[in-house]
Parts: C-alpha cells; sequence; structure tokens
C-alpha cells in the first residue's frame, strides 16, 4: 500500500514539474505579434482589371467569353463564360493559364483535382473546370470561369451589375 502512495506522489511530482517546465518554456511562444498579415500580397486588384487580363488571356488562345453581371451581395464576384470547340476546350484553357501566368504574373493556385483549373493573383481568385471533350456533334462546350476576391474590403468591384 505504501508503494502505490509512494509511486502516486512521485507520479504527480514529476507531472507538476513538467507542467511547470512547459508553462514557462512556451509562455515566450504565446507573446502578441500584432495583428496578422494582409491574406494576399501585393496591391489590391480592382474587378474590371482583373476581367480584363483574364479576357485577353482566354482571347489570346481563342476563347472568346462575356462577362456576366455580378451578384450585388457585397462580395466581389465575377464570372465569364463563353463556347469553345469541344476537342480544343481543354488544351485552350490550360494554354490560357500558362499565358497568365508568364506574361501576366499570375501564380498557380491550389490543385483543387478533377480537372480543376486555379491561378491567384493579389487579392483575386481564378476558377475554372476543363470541358468534357464528348460534346455532343455541332455543340460547342461552355466555358465557366469565376473570379473570387479575397478581400473584398480592398477591392474596387463594379457598384451596378
Amino acid at each position: 500500500m505504501r508503494r502505490r502512495r509512494g509511486h502516486a506522489a512521485l507520479a504527480s511530482l514529476v507531472s507538476a514539474v513538467l507542467l511547470t517546465v512547459a508553462a514557462t518554456g512556451c509562455g515566450t511562444a504565446l507573446q502578441d505579434l500584432g495583428p496578422l498579415p494582409p491574406r494576399h500580397s501585393g496591391p489590391a486588384l480592382s474587378a474590371d482589371a482583373v476581367v480584363s487580363e483574364m479576357t485577353s488571356v482566354l482571347a489570346a488562345e481563342g476563347i472568346t467569353v462575356a462577362r456576366q453581371p455580378s451578384d450585388g451581395l457585397g462580395r466581389c464576384t465575377e464570372r465569364l463564360m463563353g463556347r469553345h470547340a469541344p476537342e480544343t476546350a481543354g488544351s485552350a484553357l490550360e494554354a490560357a493559364f500558362a499565358r497568365a501566368r508568364s506574361e501576366h504574373g499570375w501564380q498557380a493556385g491550389p490543385d483543387l483535382g478533377g480537372g480543376t483549373l486555379t491561378l491567384t493573383k493579389g487579392n483575386w481568385t481564378v476558377l475554372t473546370s476543363r470541358p468534357s471533350p464528348e460534346a455532343a456533334q455541332g455543340i460547342q462546350a461552355p466555358v465557366v470561369m469565376s473570379l473570387t476576391c479575397l478581400d473584398p474590403g480592398s477591392s474596387t468591384a463594379p457598384d451596378s451589375p
């Protein structure tokens, strides 16, 4: 019985020492370092600038898109929609994304898999999916590109749809 009490006392003493060491050792790691940096680097880009850049990059690869009205919910989102030949739509989108990276400074975005292409630049993320090459005879494949602002407070999205 005494042995058990002795082991319990020793275990609680060791636990107290470890807790004290951990608390004093981690105290400096918990200091306030100020506000977090912005989620993007560089100046905030306007919606018009991003839409213009992506439209020209797509046009250089033969994809014509039109800007769709914004939803006006206070978030800066844009949508570009168009159609392209299904046999070459996927490769044209890949070439357009490569052109955006090499000529306009866009960076590869997160890998979402499933044929999704993403780019990031400043406070914007661009997302599109490769169209299926198995479209019906004579029907062009839809091309839909979503542009989302990461920090709506610092972008100038258009006021009217």
